[in-house]
């Protein structure tokens, strides 16, 4: 009895040391690159807490740490913002825009974008905004499901999820792209340090008097990343794992209506393009794609049907 005590103290131990170590160094590395900041902390404390709780939480919160990496990576771009590293392209991107999908309007051709800026109506403004608000919430929660009832699928969600983003990010540094409301704001001019703008969204939080968007895109980590449109990447991977995976119905036509709202919302509210939205699609397709390939190749997550019971690892688990 004494030594099964002292060796679940020294695994106690053991785990305690592994928390400290990556908060620290997690904690250090921010405030060397992006500064301190209180949602550090509370990323932290998640972490440890789910890490240090249980065995069940702790493999939870492992598996959820390649979404930590994704948010990691993704806050660390304000160090190294991409238009240091290739010229912004704005009235380029802006006319091809116009070219490709332009509209006529009292005898000119606008955007889709500019189109929409005078064609708005109140009740579009807040559907939009329920929609972009599933953004992040849908790929979470629906990973939380696969996590339970499709261990393997869950896996394989999430490396795809990472990837995809990845991909996402090379290409914001091979190609800086401003969005449509830093034109209508700002022109053709490159301005640096421009901040984040909540552009058409702001019209969902006027509406209901908070400043969910205005506090969102104030943690913008790059205003010149536009192309491609991971905010249309998103909820098309959790479609196409959620048809793969033979869920209800009802929660795949759910899925697909969010897939398209979110890519309707990007337009509308001038945020993105919409050939931003097409390479964020052909994000999502590129790492749905190659992962599956790899995964093949490798022969990764071979019982691919087994639940939170089975007593089958995949191999990056």
């Amino acid at each position: 009895m004494f030594a099964a005590n002292l060796s679940k103290r020294e695994g106690q131990y053991k785990y305690l040391l592994q928390a400290a170590f990556i908060s620290v160094v997690y904690l250090l590395l921010s405030y060397v690159l992006v500064g301190f900041r209180s949602d550090q902390l509370f990323l932290v404390a998640l972490f440890d807490f789910l890490f240090l709780l249980s065995p069940v939480t702790r493999r939870f919160i492992s598996g959820f740490s390649i979404f930590f990496v994704f948010w990691i990576l993704f806050d660390y771009m304000k160090a190294f913002p991409n238009y240091r590293y290739n010229p912004v392209h704005i009235e380029s991107l802006y006319d091809l825009e116009k070219g490709l999908f332009g509209i006529r309007q009292e005898g000119a051709v606008v955007t889709p974008n500019e189109f929409w800026l005078t064609h708005g109506h109140t009740w579009l403004d807040v559907l939009c905004g329920f929609f972009y608000l599933c953004w992040m919430p849908l790929p979470l929660l629906f990973a939380g499901w696969l996590y339970y009832a499709k261990r393997p699928q869950f896996f394989r969600f999430s490396w795809t999820f990472l990837l995809t983003n990845l991909i996402g990010f090379v290409i914001y540094y091979i190609y800086p792209a401003a969005p449509p409301w830093y034109v209508q704001l700002h022109g053709f001019h490159f301005s640096a340090h421009t901040p984040g703008n909540t552009a058409g969204l702001a019209k969902w939080d006027q509406f209901f008097g908070v400043h969910i968007f205005d506090a969102l895109y104030a943690k913008s980590s790059n205003v010149f990343a536009a192309m491609p449109s991971l905010h249309a990447a998103y909820p098309l991977l959790s479609f196409y794992y959620a048809v793969k995976n033979k869920i209800s119905p009802w929660a795949v036509a759910l899925f697909a209506l969010i897939t398209a709202g979110i890519w309707f919302t990007a337009v509308y509210t001038s945020h993105h393009y919409v050939l931003d939205v097409l390479a964020g699609i052909l994000c999502a397709l590129t790492g749905i794609t190659l992962f599956n390939a790899v995964a093949k190749k490798q022969n990764w997550f071979p019982d691919r049907d087994a639940g939170p019971d089975r007593k089958h690892k995949p191999n990056l688990q």
